[in-house]
Formats: C-alpha cells, structure tokens, sequence
C-alpha cells in the first residue's frame, strides 16, 4: 500500500500537528507501508533550513520539502502542487492535515478529480471553541468550500471520541477514530534534570509546575495566570515554567495577564522546548498544567502523563478517559478549578504522585503510535476495499456511504 501525507507545514512553531505527522508517518512505515511526506519550509515566522524538492529519508518513510510563500498558518507553494499533479497517481491513498486551509483544499480537490481516496484530519479545528474564533471567517470558507471537501473524504480521522462526538454533529457521519500517541522508548528513561536547571537557574529547588504548549489565546494562559495566583500565596515555593513558541506574537499579552495577576516573578517563559532539554523539563516538573479552551488530543499531555506527571486539565482537552482511569485531574474550565486542582496536588503530594503513576502506564498501554498505526491501516484498507460502513464506532468509525 503506497500512501501519501501531506501537510501544509511540519515545522515545530505550529504546535503539536508537525509531531503528530511525524508519529503517524514512522508510525505507519513501522506496518510495512510505503509512506511519503510531502510539506513545505514554511516555520511560522521563520523558514525550515532544509533540503528542498528532494526526498530525505527519516523513520523508514520519505520526506520531501517545497519552498512557499506563507504567513503565520496561510501557505501556498505552486511547486508542491505541481508536483502533485504529476505524481498523485502513485499512491493508493492520500492523507491531508489540516482544514480552513486553501492549499490543502485544493490538495483534496485533486484527489477528487483523480478519484484517489483521501482521508482528512481536522486536528480539532473543527470543535466548537475554535470554530468560534474568528467565526465569521470560517463559516464563509466552510460553507463555500470546506464542507463538501469533507463529504467527499473517504473518512475524517478524528483524534478524540469528543471530538467525534462534535464532527457528527455537524452531519459528518464517515468518522476514523484513531488517537494521537507518543513513542514508547522516548519515556523509558528521562534525561537528568540537571540539563534543565543549568539552562534556567530560577527553577532551581521550586516546585514545578509546567504548562508546555503554543502560545496561544485557545491554550488558557488567561485563566492560568489567575489560577497561579492564589496557588503562589498558599505555595511560596511555586514556579510556573511557561514553554513553547510565541508563533502568532501573543507572548506580550500573557506576560501582562501574570503581571496583573501579581505573580509574574514566579513565571520562567522558556521558549520553545525541544529534544533533550524538553524531556529534562518534564523530568524536572512537579506537576503538569493544560487549562485549554480547546485541544485535539494534546500530544503533550500525552508525553506528560507517560513522564507519570500528576496532570490538571481542563474539559476543553477532549480525554474524560483520563478522569475516569483517575489517571488527571480533569477540570472545568474557569479559574476557580484550575486553582483548585494545583492547590490539592501540592497539599497532597503522594495522591498526586500515584495519579502521576497510574497516568504513565494508562498512556503506555493505549496511546502509542505503534497501536495509533495499526488502527489507521485498518482504516485504510476499509476505504480501499470499500468495506468503510462496516466499521464500528468503538474501534475505528461510524458508518458512511462517502467511500470510493
């Protein structure tokens, strides 16, 4: 089976959707699939400093990189697409990431008009939160464009059962259940936290409490930077370590939210975190904070919970599962919970730590790539010998006659 994914960008300023690509990507290589990336330089602010309109061999796949024009999440490149053109017929199945999106509509589009199947994954900007931010915007481009690509998929990969839940209520009924994971090996064994310390003295001695994701209005820094508040009267020894990359400018705002919540001194802002120094971050964190308006499926709440970190997260994430395997603290999303949760996990540390512990084995026993793969390509060979109706909610996806 020859598959193609593409998507607009990998680079590590856009979040969490570069990882879950390349997971997927490895994770598929892994089932003995012939697997190709195709993606541009775009990074955000910035441009990827990499080989272009050639193949480069990673995790048993291909990647191949086209230069673009792009600003912030808009990117176009004349060159990817017309390569497309003339290479789309090798593959079996073409899976595209992203929506709101022009050139990964007219991606979709092409593998109509080729009558090759295509799997969309909306990476949960089709939840409610995020269709409401700039609402006015979406709703034009989906009702002129992006709903009829939808239909015409072959299946939407969705990463949540939530967000499952929200896809079919927009009359989406061709679903693909599969959720994001993290590599098993990553986690054996954490980096010393040393590597942390040395970086950023200021988190020395504290009692961590990691948030690491974008900077971004979705992401909660609002409420968070309330909720520390009190956290920080009650904790004196509390330190907030804000990680990940200031990709739309936002960084400004958020410090102000902690400075007028008083306790900006307490905050260490990192910047992005990658490699070693990331995963010594998280050896070196207490606990682990996501208080999101709307997530996907984070993969860093994922790669927290397989650190065994306690971990507050807000309904917005999309994992009641980890309430129920009382594996988080999964929270209501306002200040008040939040606070609340930080405030339990530091008195009771020892609670805190066995959530911690039951958190890393329910990660490492149900969200790997390697189990995420083996469920795509069952996915997979359901649209390519047209059997996708006969799919079950509980493992991959709901019914559909959307099939090619």
């Amino acid at each position: 089976m020859n598959i193609l994914i593409f998507t607009p960008y990998i680079g590590a300023n856009y979040g969490g959707i570069g990882r879950a690509v390349e997971g997927i990507a490895g994770g598929l290589a892994s089932q003995n699939l012939n697997v190709d990336v195709i993606t541009t330089d775009a990074n955000n602010l910035e441009k990827l400093l990499l080989p272009l309109n050639i193949w480069t061999n990673e995790n048993k796949y291909r990647i191949r990189y086209f230069p673009c024009w792009h600003k912030h999440d808009f990117v176009w490149s004349w060159q990817l697409l017309n390569w497309l053109i003339h290479n789309l017929h090798k593959y079996d199945l073409v899976h595209t990431h992203t929506v709101f999106a022009p050139i990964v509509s007219v991606v979709n589009l092409l593998c109509n008009l080729k009558r090759i199947p295509y799997v969309m994954t909306p990476h949960g900007m089709l939840e409610p939160w995020a269709l409401s931010y700039k609402a006015g915007k979406k709703r034009f481009y989906y009702n002129l464009i992006e709903k009829k690509i939808l239909q015409r998929a072959s299946a939407i990969h969705v990463i949540a059962n939530l967000e499952a839940k929200n896809v079919k209520s927009l009359g989406f009924n061709h679903l693909a259940i599969v959720n994001n994971g993290i590599y098993r090996h990553e986690f054996t064994a954490l980096p010393d936290t040393e590597i942390f310390y040395r970086q950023f003295p200021a988190t020395r001695n504290k009692h961590l409490i990691l948030f690491l994701g974008r900077i971004d209005p979705k992401k909660g820094l609002d409420l968070l930077a309330e909720a520390f508040a009190p956290v920080l009267s009650k904790f004196p020894h509390a330190h907030l370590v804000v990680a990940g990359p200031n990709s739309i400018g936002y960084l400004t705002t958020v410090k102000k939210y902690f400075s007028q919540a008083g306790c900006k001194d307490a905050v260490t802002f990192t910047g992005m975190l990658t490699g070693t120094i990331k995963y010594a971050a998280l050896a070196a964190a207490n606990l682990y904070v996501a208080p999101s308006y709307s997530e996907g499926f984070s993969i860093s709440i994922l790669e927290a919970m397989a650190a065994g970190k306690p971990c507050i997260i807000t309904t917005g994430c999309n994992f009641p599962e980890a309430a129920h395997a009382k594996a988080a603290y999964v929270v209501d999303i306002n200040i008040d919970a939040v606070a609340n949760a930080l405030i339990q996990c530091l008195s009771y540390p020892e609670h805190a730590q066995n959530t911690g512990t039951r958190a890393r084995e329910l990660i490492m026993q149900n969200y790997t790539w390697e189990s995420a793969a083996q469920k795509l390509v069952e996915a997979y060979k359901a649209i390519l010998n047209s059997t996708l109706p006969k799919l079950s909610i509980n493992n991959l996806g709901v019914s559909s006659s959307n099939t090619h």
